[in-house]
């Protein structure tokens, strides 16, 4: 399959990457980091004014007509240069509820309103007993008339104190764990009985927890059909998955790159470090981690544009997610340990990308959760135990057990 950029992507490349060159060197992100929003709204509208925040919708829906690959490359370069804009959040998982589960015109004036850089958006599912698992939906949803009332609690709502509007999943029936009776709604920050406790998280961006209590919401809030949202959640997760794992590739080729980098100029007894042979062999490793965290990556970002099957494209997405975690954590820490104890500075930039992959390690699914929905789909695609234990198998060399 030939990888090769077209020249309209190629145009997409080059244009993020002068933007992070001008707008993103450490000392420019320190001060985004202490700003109040943790983040620019100058940078937030110039990405609405190049383009960036409608590349992959559709251009009936006031996008620009590109695919996960177009996102790919935005979130790839974006991870490189460790920025700091709502994205994923906002254009990735908001995005995609609106533009798949939008409905009426005011969802798609919504939308167009995100595109265009006015609205903000952020996608809250994650409970306290939920353990990454999207389907665990605790936030109960009643009817009263036509409206829904919505109680509960949402953790780890990534910035959740800029964002006008919620993505949030409830439950409308069923037990907590049942893939029936799931919605997704619309919810205003500024509505009656929300209220937020916001922080700033590891790798410094920002993140709120969200009570909801007996929030009236309109039936005209609901994504998709109510009660029967669950494949358009595993969308919005799939989608945002494929997103972090380009993230996890810019950051991995360039924790890359700086460590290559410093081995070549720090000296020990009169010549460069990068002259021993242990360590050249430490570079090779992170090498081989990094392109296969790429490769599965875009394996994933394929599915997600062709695959014609949830199930294929989910596992295709789990897989990504284990590769990339394992990536990112032996690149990381690798990084750290050969840059020594400069690499573990405030002040150097080495840590602050080791922070974050840390953090996308974890994000929309651990390591674990991700094995185990691998698994079960695997047990549903097949039949016979032969067919299972290869699966398991294949499953093992992505994970490396």
């Amino acid at each position: 399959m030939d990888f090769t950029l077209s020249s309209d992507q190629a145009l997409i490349k080059d244009s993020v990457d002068r933007f992070i060159t001008d707008n993103y060197s450490q000392q420019q992100r320190a001060k985004l980091v202490a700003s109040p929003d943790g983040f620019s709204r100058e940078h937030w509208a110039q990405f609405a004014s190049l383009g960036w925040l409608g590349i992959a919708f559709p251009e009936d829906r006031g996008g620009f007509g590109g695919s996960a690959i177009e996102t790919m490359i935005l979130a790839e370069a974006f991870g490189r240069g460790l920025v700091l804009e709502p994205f994923v959040p906002s254009v990735v998982l908001g995005g995609t509820a609106l533009a798949h589960g939008g409905t009426t015109q005011a969802h798609h004036d919504l939308l167009e309103a995100m595109i265009g850089g006015e609205k903000l958006l952020t996608f809250a599912y994650s409970e306290e007993r939920s353990r990454y698992d999207y389907r665990t939906i605790e936030t109960y949803a009643r009817t009263d008339g036509s409206d829904l009332i919505v109680s509960g609690k949402k953790l780890a709502v990534p910035f959740g104190a800029a964002a006008d509007t919620y993505v949030v999943t409830v439950r409308t029936s069923g037990e907590k764990h049942d893939t029936r009776g799931a919605t997704v709604v619309l919810i205003d920050r500024d509505m009656p009985g929300v209220t937020r406790h916001d922080y700033q998280t590891v790798d410094d961006r920002r993140a709120s927890t969200i009570t909801f209590d007996s929030v009236r919401v309109p039936a005209a809030n609901v994504l998709g059909e109510l009660g029967d949202g669950m494949e358009l959640i595993r969308l919005i997760i799939d989608t945002g998955l494929g997103a972090v794992a380009a993230e996890a590739v810019g950051n991995t080729s360039a924790l890359l790159r700086r460590t290559v980098e410093y081995l070549k100029t720090r000296k020990q007894f009169g010549v460069p470090i990068g002259s021993f042979q242990a360590l050249q062999h430490r570079a090779v490793d992170m090498l081989i981690q990094a392109e296969l965290a790429r490769s599965i990556t875009y394996f994933g970002t394929m599915k997600l544009v062709d695959s014609s099957s949830p199930e294929e494209r989910m596992k295709a997405l789990s897989a990504t997610k284990v590769q990339i975690a394992r990536s990112g954590r032996i690149v990381g820490e690798s990084a750290i340990q050969l840059h020594g104890g400069i690499g573990m500075s405030e002040e150097y930039v080495i840590g602050h990308f080791f922070k974050r992959i840390s953090m996308i390690e974890l994000e929309l699914g651990d390591v674990d959760f991700h094995l185990a929905r691998y698994v079960e789909l695997g047990k549903r695609a097949t039949d016979g135990v032969a067919s299972v234990v290869a699966d398991l198998v294949g499953l093992g060399a992505v994970a490396g057990v």
